[in-house]
This record gives C-alpha cells, sequence and structure tokens, in this order.
C-alpha cells in the first residue's frame, strides 16, 4: 500500500506529460506481476501421451576389417510420444518484444531399454541367411515409457 501511496502523491505533483508516461508504465508492471502469481503450467486440455508406434529397422553389421559382413532388418512396434502441451504468452516489461513466452513440449519422462530381434538377415549380396547364427540379430534400443510436459529446451532429467 506505501508503494501506492508514495506513486500517487509522483504523479498529483508532476506536470501531465509526466502522469502520461509513468500509468503507462505502471500498467505493464502490474500486469507482470500478475502474471507471474499465476505462471502455473495449465495441464487442462493437454494431450501429451505415450504411443505404440511400428516402424521398420535396418542395422548393418562389419567384420573386423569394416567389410559388410550383413544387414537385417524388421518392422517393430515401439512407444513414442505425441500430443499436445499448453504454452503460454505473457505481457512482459523485462523482454524486447513485450511478451514472455513459455513453450512447452511433448517428451519422454522415462526411457527403458529393450532388446529386440530382426529376423530378416541378408549377406553382402542380398542373399537371404538360412544359418541359425546369421539369421537373427538382436539390437538394444531405448523407447519412452512415459510421456509429459516439459518446457521446451530442458534437459530430461
Amino acid at each position: 500500500m506505501s508503494h501506492h501511496r508514495s506513486l500517487a502523491t509522483l504523479t498529483t505533483t508532476n506536470s501531465a506529460g509526466v502522469l502520461c508516461g509513468v500509468m503507462l508504465l505502471v500498467l505493464p508492471v502490474a500486469l507482470l506481476s500478475a502474471s507471474f502469481v499465476s505462471a502455473q503450467h495449465n495441464q487442462a486440455d493437454e494431450t501429451c501421451e505415450t504411443l505404440p508406434s511400428e516402424i521398420h529397422l535396418i542395422k548393418e553389421e562389419y567384420d573386423e576389417l569394416g567389410r559388410l559382413y550383413r544387414t537385417c532388418n524388421g518392422d517393430v512396434t515401439v512407444n513414442k510420444c505425441e500430443g499436445k502441451c499448453n504454452s503460454q504468452v505473457q505481457p512482459s516489461v523485462i523482454t524486447a518484444t513485450g511478451f514472455l513466452k513459455e513453450c512447452y513440449c511433448c517428451r519422454e519422462s522415462f526411457l527403458r531399454e529393450r532388446q529386440l530381434q530382426l529376423t530378416h538377415c541378408y549377406d553382402p549380396d542380398g542373399v537371404r541367411m538360412t544359418d541359425h547364427e546369421s539369421a537373427t540379430m538382436e539390437i538394444r534400443l531405448k523407447e519412452p515409457v512415459d510421456c509429459k510436459c516439459f518446457k521446451c529446451g530442458e534437459m530430461v532429467r
């Protein structure tokens, strides 16, 4: 309250031109302080979720001399993050544009490692491999287990 009284005293003793300038500066500051109070990320209407997705993987394997030994591929189902997150734009007197933007992105909050088998393996000439040891390839893949809205640019721990 004392801040408002001193401001009122200042405005009544100055000329009309200064009064307008002070009032223009006071309004954005008031909006800025009010917007920071309500700057909590709003989770309503967000659709960020973990969804299954089918992808085609191709993995090449090379021998000790760097020559192609085999190429394996397969269609696998993995999780992906997809959906929308609510971002915010607020008035600001401290940014050059006059607005403070808080962007939120749908990203993984936890990854797990999975082992997958690729069952279609071919030699460098394109002939399908049939011997038990070379006909399949095990690979490791990290996929999201859970997805959430994070502030864009933030690193996930």
